[in-house]
């Protein structure tokens, strides 16, 4: 028995344009809400979890429709077809109507944000690695204290205006400055810098290259910025109610084929071979989410200098790529044909397999007893815990990314995804001697790990280390992912394969919704956005307990046969 990696391919190029939407949605929509409406991180966070609010009735509905549905084109191609092209639409759509806001905050400068003098965050400040700092300044405040240390007051009218005119013309995306950390023999020390080339220097008497750093521009501008949207916001609320009519039709568009395309790979692939098969969808997902984040390097959408800018050409790009996707996907996919052969196939199976099996285990198959009913409620529970603790981390890190680490979260991202595709082939390994089970608990633990050490990265650690942090946590997603929907499905029956694909996104989705307003609200409740990776670790290792209880849905090791089926779980 060996998988058609062709047609498992040709059918992965649905879940490919499904994850290219879900990789730019995810870093570009909170972008639009905090910095052009000026949305806090709990209302953004709102916002962010309506696509899992639909999805949570609307994923096991199409599922279910989809089971149902006889078209000469399949059961699951007329939703994926007509889904993709009007989310399409809509996400274009959607950047008009954010450049309609852009345009509205075009009297926004750094002269409107000096008068305001606005209370902006202390990026400085850390609750856990440097919590004996201010929480917050005003602006004036605080542009005193980088250029003086001093507080505005305290400096004459000449030091006023030399900083008032450094903060209005001089102040850019690439001004950084160096601070120690307050210790109680020596008193707080700033000194200017900016970047040239990516090196440092410095203006003063030479700081260590090891001191901390922090973006002036973030700490001092983009704060005001956000607090100058708000107000443009309540005055022109007409647009926040468009941009969310449209991101509802958007995400309308996207629930109704998603159960769809992830149903279709168990629908041509026989039971012992969709671990492998979920993991070649896996991969053409993750190879989505990389293009993506290719192209949000290419158009600079995680740069400082670029959080107020016009995302249409990049939202073009990625609706470029989805189109290609699905006409790939329409020319090539034979749904019907490819379906009857697999239940040709899946029947011989079962006939083999009940002439091989005791009464007993036969009626198991034929219903859901106890025993597999508490573990398909055990594998969702985990399912819901894993996404609250990963959901948080990837609707808030292009937000965290610019204002706390000051880095480009395209990098970032990419190097996570990239290690998943790297890690397809040993995590099969793994799988195919271990089996499922073992392979998702040894996956929780590297993701509980990699978000556990990111706790302590600020913006003056080495980007290497963050690097390897989030290559940690691709494998250990990408380990869990791959392992998780086959347990699921390998609990179904062959006419309701849909349904069980609801119940798991149901679960994932569920998670989703909480989690952006959850995670939002403790980091406006604590003041920080320090909050994330703990909040990540947190639930990631809550999964590994109900995991642990879990005792049907496993694969039974085998020895695989090549290097490519080696990708993902072994044989059932």
């Amino acid at each position: 028995m060996k998988l058609n990696y062709k047609r498992t391919i040709l059918v992965g190029f649905a879940f490919f344009l499904i994850s290219a939407f879900w990789q730019a949605y995810d870093t570009i929509v909170p972008l639009m809400l905090t910095n052009k409406f000026g949305l806090d991180q709990t209302w953004s966070g709102v916002i962010m979890s309506l696509d899992n609010v639909l999805a949570l009735f609307m994923l096991p509905l199409f599922g279910a429709l989809s089971d149902k549905k006889e078209t000469r084109f399949g059961k699951r191609t007329p939703f994926i077809v007509i889904g993709a092209i009007a989310a399409i639409v809509c996400f274009v759509g959607l950047s008009f109507v954010d450049n309609a806001q852009l345009k509205k905050l075009s009297d926004g400068s750094k002269e409107t944000y000096w008068s305001t003098n606005y209370v902006v965050e202390n990026r400085e400040y850390h609750n856990i690695t440097n919590k004996d700092v201010p929480e917050s300044y005003k602006v004036w405040d605080y542009a005193a204290k980088v250029y003086y240390n001093k507080t505005f007051d305290e400096l004459s009218q000449e030091e006023q205006a030399t900083v008032r005119d450094w903060y209005k013309n001089e102040l850019d995306y690439d001004t950084v400055y160096v601070y120690s950390k307050p210790t109680k023999d020596a008193e707080e020390n700033y000194r200017l810098c900016k970047t040239e080339n990516n090196k440092l220097v410095y203006a003063d008497d030479g700081s260590p290259v090891t001191a901390r750093t922090t973006n002036a521009y973030s700490s001092l501008v983009s704060d005001a910025e956000a607090q100058f949207a708000k107000g443009v916001t309540q005055a022109n609320w007409w647009i926040l109610v468009v941009y969310i009519i449209v991101l509802l039709a958007l995400l309308v568009a996207m629930a109704t084929f998603r159960s769809p395309a992830v149903a279709l790979m168990p629908d041509v692939t026989v039971k012992p071979l969709r671990s492998k098969g979920n993991a070649i969808i896996n991969l053409m997902g993750t190879a989505g989410g990389l293009l993506v984040l290719v192209l949000g390097m290419l158009f600079g959408t995680g740069k400082v200098a670029n959080q107020m800018m016009k995302y249409t050409w990049f939202v073009l790009a990625v609706c470029g790529i989805m189109l290609a996707a699905l006409i790939v996907f329409v020319l090539t996919v034979k749904e019907k044909r490819w379906n009857g052969e697999m239940l040709q196939q899946q029947a011989l199976l079962d006939e083999q397999e009940a002439n091989e099996q005791p009464a007993e285990e036969q009626s198991a198959q034929t219903k859901l007893d106890k025993g597999r009913l508490r573990s398909l409620i055990l594998i969702l529970a985990s399912v819901a815990l894993w996404f609250t603790g990963y959901n948080a981390i990837t609707s808030k890190y292009s937000v965290y990314a610019l204002n706390v680490l000051n880095k480009d979260y395209n990098t970032t991202l990419m190097i996570a995804q990239g290690a998943a595709i790297v890690a397809y082939v040993p995590v099969g390994i793994i799988a195919s001697k271990i089996g499922r089970k073992k392979s998702i608990l040894g996956g929780i633990v590297m993701l509980t790990a990699a978000f556990f050490g990111a706790i302590f990265i600020t913006a003056a650690s080495p980007s290497w280390l963050l690097w390897l942090l989030f290559a940690l946590a691709g494998i250990g997603w990408a380990t869990i992912n791959v392992n998780s929907f086959p347990m699921v499905v390998e609990l179904s029956k062959g006419g309701n394969i849909g349904k069980y694909t609801g119940y798991y996104y149901t679960a994932s989705m569920a998670a989703q919704v909480i989690t952006p307003i959850l995670s939002g609200a403790l980091m406006d409740a604590f003041g920080t956005m320090s909050i994330l990776f703990p909040y990540g670790a947190i639930f990631a290792a809550a999964s590994f307990v109900t995991m642990l209880f879990v005792r049907h849905g496993d694969s039974k090791p085998v020895t695989p046969k090549s290097k490519l089926e080696m990708l993902s779980g072994g044989d059932d």
